[in-house]
């Protein structure tokens, strides 16, 4: 892990240009004749921010396949509907048509296309199936939305997003993964630790708009502005949850430090990420999006 994740915000009054100014600062060429997996939001059938942006999401692709990959192939677990007619209604079948990627429905898949996953400590009490697209592709992409999660999440960004990876069952295994989850004590710790098994390369948090409370699929609207980008889900994450406390959000996203959010703690313990504030360097990018770095950066200090 490097000693600095950085993370680059730009303003997204224009959600395009916004995207268009971070994807500027990273090498694309890593995806160039890659295989690459993209994981969006698309939970429910309903719109940004519960749902990933159509604009958001056809700004990646168009960014990728510019660079020539293999192939890119964005798959999905809805968690909250039908996964096939959510993205048939938010317009990602048409849209992956249009462009020419590919789509994995995650509750078609047979048994061959999970890879199971046991391990020592993990809460999850007979391990879990997570998608070996995730786990095999050369290159790994999400792109997550700025929400509370009023199910026990706490909050879900870009470690949350990682449900939508693994199954809800498996053909020929009578157990229900999300049953166990939802019910469990120890939700968000297994949350964290799902994103132990998978890397990323590449995170788009869309925040031009979020749910301060309720969420995943409706709550208080804030109007952010802003495209946050990295490749460390927990430096994501963290200005994310930061950047919540900045508008005023839920009892359970403002207690403790930001560090000290179960979600965070339990990845920073595993090695997903950066472990404290301070191994986060913040660049905004343009005049706009400085107000709210400093923001981010005031609620990350805070008790550390």
């Amino acid at each position: 892990m490097a000693e600095k994740a950085d993370i680059f915000i730009a303003d997204a009054s224009n959600r395009s240009a916004g995207l268009e100014t971070v994807l500027g600062h990273y090498d694309l060429s890593i995806f160039s004749g890659a295989t690459v997996a993209l994981k969006a939001n698309f939970n429910s059938d309903d719109p940004f921010p519960a749902s990933s942006h159509i604009d958001t999401l056809r700004g990646i692709a168009e960014a990728v396949l510019d660079q020539r990959p293999e192939h890119l192939t964005l798959a999905e677990r809805s968690g909250m509907g039908d996964t096939r007619t959510v993205l048939e209604n938010r317009g990602v079948l048409a849209l992956a048509k249009n462009l020419g990627f590919s789509v994995i429905v995650l509750d078609e898949t047979d048994r061959a296309g999970w890879q199971e996953i046991q391990a020592p400590g993990l809460h999850w009490r007979r391990g879990f199936f997570l998608a070996k697209l995730f786990t095999r592709s050369d290159r790994v992409i999400q792109t997550c939305c700025l929400k509370t999660h009023r199910y026990g999440g706490h909050f879900t960004m870009s470690l949350k997003n990682s449900v939508g990876l693994i199954a809800k069952r498996v053909p020929d295994l009578n157990y229900d993964f999300m049953g166990e989850l939802h019910g469990s004590p120890f939700q968000r710790s297994m949350i964290a630790e799902i994103n132990r098994f998978y890397p990323t390369d590449l995170i788009i948090m869309d925040a031009t708009d979020g749910f301060s409370t309720g969420g995943p699929d409706k709550g208080k609207l804030i109007h952010p502005n802003v495209i946050i980008a990295g490749s460390d889900r927990i430096a994501v994450d963290a200005c994310g949850v930061a950047l919540l406390r900045s508008y005023g959000t839920s009892h359970d996203v403002t207690e403790g430090t930001v560090f000290s959010q179960e979600q965070i703690a339990r990845a920073a313990h595993l090695g997903v990420g950066v472990s404290s504030a301070d191994q986060i360097r913040i660049t905004p990018l343009d005049n706009p999006s400085e107000i709210i770095a400093k923001k981010i950066k005031g609620e990350l200090d805070k008790g550390e």
